[in-house]
Parts: C-alpha cells; sequence; structure tokens
C-alpha cells in the first residue's frame, strides 16, 4: 500500500471498533485497555475503524440511547422467547454497554433488526419486507396491500372478520359476505361492511384513509364513533379522535403505484415513512428540524435520493456512515 492510498477498514474491523468502543466506556480493566492498545497498533486500518466509530457514537448516542431504552422490554421478550440459559445479563448491562449494543444493531446488522419487529413478526400471519409493497388475499377473498415493513394479524372467527394492524399501513378492499369487517390499530378500529381505505400506524396513534365506500371509526372502545365516506381521513391517538376532514385520497395512497404524497406533513413522519423503504437506518437528531413541514410528491424505491431532495430545500447535514445508517441533523 502507497502511503497515499486510503485506509478502509473491513466490516468485521468497523465491529470490532464498535465493540472495543462500548468495552472502553463501560469501565475496562487494565488488561482490557493493554488489549486494546495493542489491537489498536496492530494494524493501520484498526486505528481508522476507532476513529470511525467515535465519530459514529458522538453523532447516534441520542437516539440510539433513545432506542436502548424503548426496546429494553422488547429485547428481553426476544431472549426470553428464545430461552437463553444467560438472559440475566442484560439487566445488569450498563447505559454505556447497552448503548452501544443498539448502535451495533443500527449499523451492522443492514437490515436494521430491531427486538420488536421480530416479536412483531412471531404473532403476525401476514409480513412485508423493508421496501415490498406485497398484496395478500384473506380467506374471505378479501384483499390487503401490504406497505414496506407493515405486519397484520388475521382472525375470522365468532361471526366477525377481524385484522389486527401491527405496523407500518395496509390498504383493503373488502368484499361483502354480511359479517362485520374489522381493523384495530392502537386503541382504536374501523369497522366495514363493504369499502376501500387504509389504515396507517404512525408516531402516536393511527390514521384511516377512505378510497370508497363506508367506514366507521373510533378511538378506543368507548369513543365517538365516525362515519368516513370517500375521500375522507381521520386521525386518532390516545383514545381520543381529530376531526375528520376531506382529502386527496388517490394521492395519499399512491404508495400503492410507488409514490409518497405529502402535504404539510411533519419531517419526523417523512423519515418515519422512509425507514420503511431504506434496508438500514435513518436517525433524525434534531427536534426543531423534526417538526418542519415538507410537501410534494417523491419515488418510494430511493429513499436516498428523497433526503437529498429534502436537503437541497430545507438544509439539514446528512452523513452517511457504514453504508447502512444515515445521520441527519
Amino acid at each position: 500500500m502507497k502511503p497515499s492510498d486510503p485506509i478502509t477498514p473491513t466490516p468485521a474491523q468497523e465491529q470490532a471498533a464498535l465493540a472495543w468502543l462500548s468495552l472502553l466506556h463501560d469501565r475496562p480493566s487494565t488488561g482490557d485497555q493493554l488489549t486494546f492498545s495493542q489491537w489498536l497498533r496492530a494494524d493501520p486500518a484498526h486505528a481508522e475503524a476507532y476513529a470511525q466509530a467515535q465519530v459514529i457514537w458522538e453523532l447516534s448516542e441520542s437516539p440510539a440511547r433513545t432506542l436502548a431504552d424503548e426496546d429494553a422490554l422488547a429485547l428481553q421478550g426476544y431472549l426470553q422467547a428464545m430461552d437463553a440459559p444467560r438472559r440475566s445479563p442484560l439487566l445488569r448491562w450498563s447505559g454505556a454497554l447497552a448503548l452501544a449494543v443498539c448502535l451495533v444493531l443500527m449499523i451492522s446488522l443492514g437490515t436494521g433488526w430491531q427486538a420488536q419487529r421480530w416479536l412483531d413478526d412471531r404473532r403476525a400471519d401476514h409480513v412485508s419486507a423493508p421496501g415490498e409493497i406485497r398484496t395478500v388475499t384473506l380467506a374471505d377473498q378479501s384483499q390487503v396491500t401490504l406497505d414496506a415493513d407493515s405486519a397484520i394479524a388475521v382472525d375470522f372467527s365468532h361471526g366477525q372478520r377481524r385484522v389486527q394492524l401491527i405496523r407500518g399501513a395496509a390498504f383493503f378492499s373488502v368484499t361483502h359476505t354480511g359479517d362485520p369487517f374489522v381493523v384495530a390499530a392502537e386503541q382504536g378500529e374501523a369497522r366495514v361492511l363493504g369499502t376501500q381505505f387504509e389504515v396507517r400506524r404512525q408516531l402516536h396513534g393511527a390514521q384511516v384513509t377512505v378510497l370508497s365506500g363506508r367506514v366507521a371509526v373510533t378511538a378506543d372502545e368507548h369513543g365517538q364513533q365516525q362515519i368516513l365516506t370517500a375521500g375522507q381521513q381521520v386521525a386518532y391517538a390516545d383514545g381520543t379522535a381529530e376531526k375528520l376532514h376531506t382529502v386527496d385520497s388517490e394521492a395519499q395512497l399512491a404508495w400503492r403505484q410507488g409514490w409518497l404524497t405529502y402535504y404539510k406533513t411533519t419531517l419526523a413522519e417523512v423519515v418515519e415513512d422512509l425507514r420503511r423503504y431504506y434496508p438500514g437506518r435513518i436517525v433524525l437528531l434534531n427536534d426543531e428540524l423534526a417538526a418542519r413541514k415538507v410537501s410534494g410528491s417523491f419515488p418510494s424505491k430511493d429513499p436516498q435520493a428523497v433526503l437529498n431532495s429534502l436537503q437541497g430545500v430545507m438544509g439539514f447535514e446528512q452523513h452517511r456512515v457504514l453504508g447502512q445508517l444515515i445521520i441527519l441533523r
């Protein structure tokens, strides 16, 4: 290698550097420090990988800590489901080590593995992968189109057709059979007989958009029912529904044709959508930036191009690290 040639660490060296970084943030022993020094000097790529890991740590500490908090119970459930004999050390992890594990999970596993997703998929009947739009036919011949990275559970029993939207969004073309058709998401539900509509999980609560027919929406089991018709939409969260309003439902549902359409939507919600189409992780650090509004239509097949377009308009910084993690601030 010439002195001027760039040093490019291998994926294994990058992951080793993250592991060392986590250990050094967790009260390392004298022996650990000595071993780390030997590792660092063994290869110039080790020093480069460690420098990159420090940058990632600095940029990602806040969102990774949030992930560590949010996924702690889910991760414990994952370990219990696997019946791992050594699951108890999870409870003894220091904050720094748990944070580092979240960083490794965010970066080293390109599909963006999460404990909660794994648990969701175990109880789902139909799942779409990140970036995949999938249509399934139910037992009553109703069709469900799953948006990217979505999951549903289906229960047709006791004279009722019931679907639980576990994650993401789904568009329903319901066949009339005489039995009620109910889609539950968060605390609320949408109840129909024959119609076409979408139910979408949001950062908080859920949203229902009707393309044709009539849908009765309640924010929780004791909530007041709102009747939606074609071209109407309503969102609800924490047992409270917003006032229904008129939308361009064809544009709102254009994700089925590969387009994401927004009108005065927060960047946080846009990024949440893009995460379902991106094979790694997208982390938004700036709360003020997250609240800014976005309007426009974007192709869902290229989340990076969407971010580049938004960056040109909104002026945020974009950092791509280790090929799978995008940090916005």
